[in-house]
């Protein structure tokens, strides 16, 4: 009988804080980019990058592109290409750490769907969990009258939802797809949306705000060196990323690695300090651990 292999733990976290460190570090840049380009001629640029990169490490690192269901792996690109489109649009008027607490919500919406759509039970625990999920959501994103964006900083929690439907597709329809060719999928969703957006922008034609408020209505615009340069460490950044992330759930079990995989939410708050100086508040703070805990429990659970 093949024996499960052991789980490293400390290594699979090292990796996981490192996919921490990046993503928290490269997203908080967005709104420089923000300030000068718009979300789609971001979103196809990033991506025409990241398949020359890709197209140089495939000899190398021996990386197989090619599908096993291409049907299932443009579904599953789609959605989580939704998810991500929806959180980079809210970077632009959210710090990071709150555009990830509405991302977060993923596991809560996992399991709400594999209740009311597949019938699964969902346990006291549980049902407990999902309800501190969402209490710390709010308490992070405080939305309202209270909230410059109103309930408008509820957002990403819309992110969270298409994230876990396309959590479950890669369960449900991708068990056997590689990881790199689950990532040029990812990146061919969000190039192609980016394109078809920038079609009708320049058809449409709307004039947009300046600065970050113009981010969801900005066409093309003739990118400087500066807006090649941080789109191309954001390409670069969540590519390595991604791979620490995958190395990191190979190395451990995944009830494991995705409780340290909520580091990222005090990694973005500290990054955003760090780099533009702003500070955590408390009510965000104890948002973060019940987002945490919630987290914690359903994996638990799951385990």
């Amino acid at each position: 009988m093949r024996t499960a292999p052991p789980n490293r733990l400390p290594a699979a976290s090292l990796a996981i804080l490192g996919y921490a460190l990046l993503i928290g570090f490269t997203d908080n840049f967005v709104r420089v980019i923000a300030a000068e380009a718009g979300l789609w001629q971001f979103q196809a640029l990033r991506s025409a990058m990241a398949f020359v990169l890709m197209a140089l490490a495939v000899v190398p690192f021996r990386l197989r592109l090619r599908p096993v269901n291409l049907r299932a792996l443009a579904g599953r690109s789609a959605l989580h290409g939704v998810a991500i489109l929806i959180y980079f649009g809210a970077l632009a008027f959210l710090t990071v750490a709150q555009a990830a607490a509405g991302l977060f919500t993923a596991p809560i919406f996992v399991l709400l769907i594999t209740r009311f759509v597949y019938g699964h039970p969902l346990g006291p625990v549980r049902l407990i969990a999902v309800v501190l999920g969402f209490v710390g959501v709010l308490l992070v994103l405080q939305p309202g009258s209270q909230s410059p964006l109103g309930w408008a900083s509820l957002v990403p929690v819309i992110a969270g939802a298409f994230y876990a439907l396309g959590n479950i597709a890669t369960r449900e329809w991708c068990a056997n797809e590689t990881a790199e060719a689950m990532t040029l999928g990812f990146f061919v969703a969000l190039g192609v949306a980016g394109v078809v957006g920038l079609i009708v922008l320049a058809i449409w034609g709307p004039e947009p705000l300046a600065g970050s408020d113009g981010f969801l209505l900005r066409g093309w615009v003739w990118p400087s060196q500066r807006l090649l340069f941080w789109t191309f460490v954001q390409a670069l950044g969540s590519m390595i990323a991604i791979g620490l992330m995958v190395k990191g759930y190979q190395l451990a079990e995944a009830s494991r690695v995705s409780i340290v995989e909520y580091v990222i939410l005090p990694i973005s708050a500290a990054w955003s300090f760090v780099l533009w100086g702003e500070p955590i508040t408390l009510m965000a703070g104890v948002g973060m651990l019940m987002i945490f805990a919630a987290g914690a429990m359903i994996t638990a659970r799951s385990a």
